[in-house]
């Protein structure tokens, strides 16, 4: 992605000029891949308004040549602490300048650390989300990934419900759900596999247990790939034999909860919109204190990111951000329902990315 990635540094660099900063120092891995193309483990990344620094070991030598090649970066590669480097490399920069860094991704030491090299002559100042604000819209060719993972994703889901019955465990439901995202060719998981059944379906993160799942109870199956860095995140709530009338009623509330915030997302639309208009079908069926989260967040490199879609948040959606759209009840002691897709942000509507089938399924 050589233009892709020339175009986001001059971006950045365009927000450091209004922040009056001469140099940024990020540390944050997903950070440092979008700016430079660099997947290794260990590397520190100086941006200027005249250079890019990628410092790393020498474990890195190859890779940083062959990933960050095309893209005007300067490699340093360093036995020393590659803090301790980048400070360094800035001692000799003239008069005094600020510099930001990722406030919180470093820790205090490591700060003391790059300051005690660079000398006095450097202002540091805390920021937060600079870059992930860049991060935010995605390119086409970061579109095309999300689309394959959500793909793939998809895929993986429908799988899995296949596998649901009586008696099989809820770890090796999850266990077969991870080994089939690699053997489709995904990295691996985007988080833990969420597999929760019967009263564990109450819990939103309910990690999978030795439970073996039974008859008459509800499934809550949650799973995300990781596909060429881009995180995919699905949801769907399938029933273990015949589901009783009010488990029916509880899953089309939330299924036409789920549809009206899909409906609702376009650029422009303030955030609280989505999650209000999933919230005002819940209310309309005396569920809406059963709904205990926001309706979703980003997507993108990491399966968190801007913006949150909740209550109060006031971010308007813009046109090529990717969010999920989750809502879910959940009523303990008896279980829970969610259903989540990854929906892309276009001009005056959405496209979902995902395509796992939505309706109830009784195995």
């Amino acid at each position: 992605m050589p233009g892709n990635i020339a175009n986001r540094v001059r971006r950045l660099r365009a927000e450091m000029r209004l922040a009056r900063a001469a140099a940024l120092l990020i540390s944050h891995p997903p950070n440092l891949f979008y700016l430079s193309n660099f997947t290794g483990d260990n590397g520190i990344l100086l941006v200027e308004a005249d250079r890019a620094v990628l410092f790393t070991d020498p474990r890195f030598t190859t890779q940083a040549g062959e990933e960050c090649s095309g893209h005007h970066l300067r490699i340093v590669i360093t036995r020393k602490a590659l803090l301790e480097e980048a400070g360094h490399s800035l001692r000799t920069r003239g008069r005094s300048r600020k510099i930001l860094f990722e406030e919180d991704k470093l820790t205090v030491a490591q700060l003391r650390q790059a300051r005690g090299a660079a000398g006095k002559r450097w202002l540091w100042k805390g920021t937060k989300g600079l870059v992930e604000g860049l991060r935010e819209v995605k390119d086409q060719e970061e579109i095309s990934r999300m689309r394959d993972a959500a793909r793939l994703g998809s895929s993986v889901m429908e799988h899995a419900t296949g596998l649901v019955k009586a008696g099989v465990s809820e770890q090796d439901l999850a266990a077969e759900i991870e080994y089939q995202m690699r053997k489709r060719g995904a990295e691996g998981p985007s988080f833990e596999t969420i597999v929760a059944s019967g009263p564990r379906a109450a819990l939103p993160h309910g990690r999978a247990t030795s439970k073996r799942l039974k008859e008459r109870e509800l499934v809550v199956l949650d799973l995300g790939v990781i596909l060429r860095r881009y995180c995919s995140d699905l949801t769907r709530t399938v029933h273990v034999g015949r589901a009783s009338r009010e488990v029916r009623r509880w899953y089309q509330a939330v299924l036409d909860a789920q549809t009206a915030a899909r409906q609702a997302v376009r650029a422009g639309a303030e955030a609280s919109q989505v999650d209000e208009a999933a919230r005002r079908v819940l209310r309309g069926r005396g569920l809406e204190r059963r709904f205990i989260h926001s309706t979703g967040h980003g997507l993108g490199l990491e399966v968190h990111e801007r913006p949150s879609l909740g209550r109060n948040q006031k971010a308007l959606l813009k046109a090529g951000s990717v969010v999920t759209i989750e809502p879910g009840v959940y009523l303990p002691g008896r279980g829970g329902i969610r259903i989540e897709d990854d929906v892309l942000v276009l001009d005056g509507g959405s496209e979902t990315l995902t395509s796992a089938p939505r309706e109830l399924m009784e195995l």
